[in-house]
């Protein structure tokens, strides 16, 4: 529900930013009317694929809202920029969409591309976003396929009679005098870094410099646990604890949780020998909602010091995830992360666990950290006397048969009435199986049936120390080492530590390696980074084939630096980490950003093959594509706000997604006005003085023809007439 809400709210504030740039209501209603239109699309196509409206899809519908009306922003703003120059609506609606529709193609496809890589991610990580990569790559399709066909329907028919003469509203006079005002400093100041081209190369270095320091420098994070208002953990108790032991100390545990003021309810469990130890027990603690107490994590930490109290109890607690991905490859009852070893000696493996074990516990990011050899547990060591066993005529598998029948609690046969069934299960009474001692109160008959023989004459028995069990890892002896981060300590920097603190301690003999999700947020990690990698080819290989040209699709890319510098110095100013939901923002950040450098390059281009200059041409292009530019970017980054502002049940895990993107979008807006204009305009100059030369890299607009077919005059002939051939 509250991600719905969020969705709303992104909508309507969409909506607003709209309104006020264009000042009237019937055309703020085209994009209005382009948004939901867009989203029903989406909602058919996600119905034909069979995906369902959850968490990862409406997060994906919420994001896509800042963006669905770009492609309608950028023709309606280009069709009322050319009724302000004296064309009726039929006509500007024609001539725009002879002019602008190859750029909405190339936004479209180019923002789609980026998220291809994403629906081919591998792993179990892939699989859980590729309905989120699919679900906004439908939404970027729909709304491209509304922007080229019924929104040049509406401004045909909806748009009023603009320019000189007509009635303006008292918004639009408040606004446009404003705008005129910004894109008069704007202009005046984008001549001046056009004649100091080096201001603008030296400040894209140093954004590209920023980009790459950050990105390494930014704690990385897999999945923020979130607040679910669920507290998930485990109690050890001493080794060889029996069960009634084990049930005392689970009361001790229920009385200390029940008293705490923040918890509604409780689950715990104890001798659950099936998937938990003897000595182990877990439980669910149900908190009240998060305004009425503390953060999680902090009460987390506050019942683990309080459950430590008990005399023979270990706690080990955390926030019970609001998403979390589980290989199964190790279990996480004592802690969320994994690090196993294994080798071939047994003595060795457990001696290099304890090794690095005292090593690992001097890091001070660690809330908890223990392990699963437990080598004290009381054992009782039985030893058949074989010559004696057959003097008195007592096989071997007899004496091992009574054994089992008396304390492994023996499965036998099932009885069942119409009513219920129950299992007979033989052993030796509670009161007779406490004590070694009691095993002198067995008696076995001979293999022949005649006599009976006391145990005690046949077998000897010690007590002794020992492991509890022996675990493996790939059939080979093993101990795994669980850990929990503290609150604000990334497990990226958690992992690195154990990671080279394992170098130094485990011998070349040994295998060793992260386990579980710390595995899976490695691998998730490294794959990223390539996918980011992958995702600026595609989209270099899908503009080089719109433009047919070499050089253009870098003169967009250059936009990427300044975004992604932007959204991961938001993340440091805000103490976030860079976790997944961070990464999936860089994406979204990397394809609203390069919208900006297609609208220039765009209109330079048709200005440039109109014969104008390639400093006059990069110049007006950016003067006509200002205002455009600037409410897509607005709109971008309202539809952001509400999950930047953490809104709604678990909004802190998302809000790291949030402040990626209005971030990268407010520093990258500023910045790449100015160094856009100058990279085309160094690519422009390389393009005829180099690669003109040979035929193969030859530029396609030597002749004279924009993309798209359209053809643009210079933007001064605009206000002596209407440009022609348009």
């Amino acid at each position: 529900m509250d991600v719905q809400v969020t969705l709303a709210i992104a909508f309507v504030l969409v909506v607003i930013v709209i309104f006020i740039f264009l000042g009237r209501a019937t055309d703020t209603m085209i994009p209005a009317v382009a948004l939901p239109l867009s989203l029903l699309l989406t909602f058919i196509a996600m119905r034909g694929l069979g995906y369902s409206l959850d968490n990862l899809s409406l997060m994906a519908l919420t994001l896509a809202i800042g963006f669905l009306v770009d492609d309608a922003i950028v023709f309606l703003e280009n069709t009322v920029r050319r009724m302000e120059h004296g064309e009726k609506g039929m006509e500007a609606a024609l001539n725009s969409a002879r002019e602008i529709s190859f750029t909405i193609l190339s936004m479209t496809v180019s923002l789609a591309a980026v998220f291809i890589p994403l629906v081919f991610m591998p792993a179990l990580v892939g699989r859980i976003f590729r309905e989120f990569a699919i679900t906004i790559v439908i939404a970027i399709l729909a709304s491209g396929l509304v922007s080229l066909t019924l929104t040049p329907l509406m401004c045909a028919r909806l748009l009023k009679d603009r320019g000189p003469g007509a009635k303006r509203t008292w918004v639009e006079r408040v606004i446009g005098g404003a705008e005129k005002r910004v894109l008069g400093i704007y202009g005046a100041s984008l001549w001046w870094f056009l004649r100091r081209r080096w201001v603008s190369v030296l400040i894209w270095v140093v954004c590209l410099g920023g980009t790459v320091g950050l990105l390494w420098a930014t704690p990385k994070a897999f999945l923020p646990p979130g607040d679910s208002s669920v507290i998930f953990g485990v109690v050890i108790g001493r080794e060889g604890s029996s069960p009634q032991q084990m049930r005392a100390l689970q009361d001790r545990m229920d009385q200390t949780l029940q008293q705490d003021p923040n918890s509604l309810t409780l689950f715990t469990m104890t001798g659950a020998s099936g998937f938990l130890p003897s000595n182990q027990g877990m439980l669910f603690l149900f908190l009240r909602p998060p305004e009425e107490r503390l953060p999680i994590q902090v009460i987390a930490g506050q019942l683990m010091g309080k459950l430590g109290s008990i005399p023979g109890a270990f706690a080990f607690l955390r926030p019970f995830p609001v998403l979390e991905i589980s290989t199964g490859a190790t279990n996480q009852s004592q802690g969320q992360y994994a690090f196993s070893l294994s080798g071939v000696d047994p003595g060795q493996v457990y001696e290099t666990a304890g090794k690095l074990m005292g090593k690992l516990s001097t890091y001070p990011g660690f809330a908890s950290i223990s392990w699963d050899h437990f080598n004290n547990t009381p054992n009782l060591d039985i030893e058949i006397r074989r010559d004696q066993a057959r003097t008195y005529g007592v096989s071997e598998a007899r004496i091992l048969s009574l054994l089992r029948n008396a304390y492994s609690q023996n499965y036998l046969y099932l009885i069942k009435k119409p009513e219920d069934q129950y299992q007979v299960i033989l052993e030796v009474e509670d009161a007779a199986r406490t004590r070694p001692e009691d095993l002198s109160l067995l008696y076995i008959r001979t293999d022949d049936g005649k006599n009976l023989v006391p145990l005690k004459a046949l077998v000897d028995w010690r007590q002794s120390l020992g492991p509890q069990s022996v675990n493996h890892l790939n059939q080979f002896t093993s101990v795994t080492l669980y850990f929990n981060t503290k609150p604000g300590m990334a497990i990226g920097d958690a992992a690195d530590f154990i990671t080279r603190t394992a170098a130094e301690v485990v011998p070349s003999t040994m295998r060793a390696g992260l386990q579980g999700e710390a595995l899976t947020f490695r691998d998730t990690v490294r794959n990223l980074t390539l996918l980011m990698i992958l995702a600026v080819f595609v989209m270099y290989v899908v503009l080089a084939i719109l433009y047919e040209s070499y050089l253009h699709p870098l003169t967009v890319l250059s936009t990427l630096p300044t975004a992604l510098v932007g959204g991961l110095l938001t993340l440091h100013l805000f103490g976030e980490q860079a976790s997944l939901y961070a990464f999936v923002g860089m994406f979204m950040l990397m394809g609203i950003v390069k919208k900006n450098g297609i609208l220039i390059v765009d209109f330079a281009i048709q200005r440039l093959a109109a014969g104008e200059s390639a400093e006059k041409a990069i110049h007006d292009a950016s003067m006509d594509r200002f205002r455009p530019i600037i409410m897509t970017t607005l709109a971008a980054v309202i539809g952001a706000v509400p999950i930047a502002l953490g809104y709604g049940a678990d909004g802190a895990s998302r809000r790291p997604l949030g402040l990626v993107i209005v971030g990268g979008l407010l520093v990258s807006q500023l910045i790449t006005l100015y160094i856009t204009p100058v990279i085309y305009l160094y690519f422009e100059e390389f393009q005829e003085k180099v690669l003109d030369r040979a035929a193969f890299f030859r530029s396609r607009y030597a002749g004279g023809h924009a993309p798209g077919g359209g053809r643009e005059q210079p933007s001064g002939s605009w206000p002596g007439h209407p440009a022609k051939g348009l």
